[in-house]
């Protein structure tokens, strides 16, 4: 029971980690000279940034992005402490529901800003508001890491209400 106790752990404590990085990192749309993510777009050969404002086209699908990413961080956060506290607070053999209704809320927001941006892409990356041309890139890792990070947490999310609390 330990070892299934030190897993599910460890396996929430990715899936937070894999929000983080997918959310702060520069790296969602990727291109020979650009890098930009949610928040900015950067020069790779000068390095300069330029935040993402109501300038650009379709920034209300970025502001939508932004905002489920975040509620999914905060989400699988809160689902990790409510563990934590139902580890100590339930009857044995009870199910970790609370902890699995969060965590598939975390699910649920990972994956409408993924879904968004991939739907989006095309128009987020056209028109003016950008100083260099964004449009011919490819997704970056931090995009994929938010795909990844979308099944980590359905699986945890499935795993908890699933799993009972035993001695």
């Amino acid at each position: 029971m330990l070892i299934l106790l030190a897993f599910i752990i460890v396996f929430h404590i990715t899936s937070a980690a894999l929000l983080f990085i997918s959310t702060i990192d520069n790296a969602w749309w990727v291109g020979d000279n650009f890098s930009t993510d949610v928040w900015r777009v950067c020069t790779t050969n000068t390095s300069t940034c330029m935040a993402i404002t109501d300038e650009f086209n379709e920034y209300h699908s970025i502001q939508a992005v932004q905002a489920t990413m975040i509620l999914s961080t905060i989400f699988c956060c809160v689902a990790f402490l409510v563990f934590i506290l139902q580890l100590f607070r339930l009857k044995q053999g009870e199910r970790f529901v609370l902890t699995s209704i969060i965590q598939l809320l975390s699910c649920l927001c990972v994956m409408i800003a993924a879904s968004i941006y991939t739907d989006r892409h095309e128009e987020l990356h056209r028109g003016h508001g950008y100083v260099m041309e964004v449009s011919k890139g490819q997704y970056g890792y931090s995009f994929v890491l938010a795909w990844i990070a979308f099944a980590f947490t359905l699986i945890s999310g499935v795993m908890y209400l699933v799993l009972r609390k035993r001695k």
